[in-house]
């Protein structure tokens, strides 16, 4: 029987001292190929790969287009591009972001669940919000395994936090705990189902999506119940996409957004906008004033008093939108449920 022996992780903020703690730890005989999704800067192509290979006697390179998939070997996704898994090969893509990221954790894991099923082990590490949660959760949902770093010991708690609410997981244990456990889950076969295994036809489209891009959008019928949200990306119609007690969206040009995510995007948009307004406005008062200064050296004291006047009026709209600027909530849906559970009567704000 097919052992368990595809292996996926995914990392974002604080992850890189996980990442280099987890591989330094595997055996150098661990029958396995693992994949490797970490949030970075598309200017540091060689970086994570060379610091693996400090570590471990494992191979550890960029994944390239279409290679070929070996036991043994480390595939780290390369800046800007999706790691794809296929059956017996990789893909490297420049589809659409997902959660504001390219590579994103949730098409590398969802591909993965796709080809191999119950011969996924899927690792959430150290990351803000919650990239991954949904691709752990496809990986459970075809008969995976699903494991995350215990939040007590991440440097960032919010993806292995949002994975243990979200998902059902197998394992949660510290990082130094996991090259033993995985060492032993890959000695186990897979309960393979002989490819009768039922495909959840939105994960299928999905990893279309982020396989082929563009292409793959020649059907705009959204997936999942179309709403009256804009993308942040693109500014397409969002469809809600329900897995359990879980909301995610996507565009009808496949960008993909877990609810934390959004509220993040939707966040720093207003901020952006709002910025975008001070500077309009307060543009608007350096013409004026330049224009009342003009007709008040052409001896017009009354069109340069009305100039003056639209001035003022205009400094007090952008005392208005300042304000706003300070008063502005960056939210996330863990900020909000932590609002609610608080005693009623204390502050916002308040950690206590």
């Amino acid at each position: 029987m097919a052992k368990k022996n595809i292996i996926v992780i995914g990392a974002s903020a604080g992850g890189y001292d996980a990442l280099l703690k987890l591989l330094g730890g595997l055996q150098e005989d661990i029958d396995a190929a693992i994949f490797i999704v970490w949030h970075m800067s598309p200017e540091i192509k060689g970086f994570l790969p060379n610091a693996i290979n400090k570590v471990t006697k494992l191979i550890a390179a960029n994944a390239t287009d279409r290679e070929a998939i070996t036991t043994g070997h480390i595939y780290v996704a390369p800046p800007d591009r999706h790691l794809i898994v296929e059956h017996g090969r990789m893909r490297i893509t420049k589809g659409p972001k997902e959660n504001r990221f390219r590579p994103a954790v949730d098409p590398l894991f969802r591909s993965a669940a796709y080809s191999y099923g119950p011969r996924v082990i899927g690792i959430i590490l150290s990351g803000a919000l919650d990239d991954g949660t949904a691709g752990l959760w496809a990986i459970k949902e075809q008969g995976g395994t699903a494991i995350v770093q215990d939040p007590n010991e991440a440097e960032v708690k919010s993806m292995p936090e949002n994975a243990l609410q979200q998902v059902n997981v197998d394992y949660c244990l510290p990082v130094s705990e996991m090259p033993e456990l995985l060492y032993r889950l890959t000695q186990e076969s897979a309960a393979v189902d002989n490819g009768n295994q039922t495909i959840n036809p939105i994960m299928e489209r999905e990893v279309q999506i982020a396989t082929e891009g563009e292409a793959a959008l020649t059907n705009v019928t959204p997936i999942g119940v179309p709403t009256n949200i804009t993308c942040p990306e693109c500014s397409g119609v969002l469809s809600a996409i329900i897995e359990n007690d879980r909301v995610r969206y996507r565009c009808h040009t496949g960008h993909a957004f877990s609810a934390d995510s959004l509220l993040a995007s939707v966040g720093e948009t207003i901020e952006k906008n709002l910025w975008q307004v001070v500077r309009s406005i307060k543009e608007s008062i350096f013409l004026l004033n330049h224009i009342g200064d003009h007709f008040a050296e052409a001896n017009n004291p009354r069109l340069a008093a009305l100039y003056f006047n639209k001035s003022k009026e205009a400094s007090k709209r952008v005392k208005l939108v300042q304000q706003a600027l300070q008063t502005h909530e960056h939210m996330t849906t863990e900020s909000i449920e932590y609002e609610a559970e608080k005693p009623k009567g204390s502050p916002v704000g308040s950690n206590e």
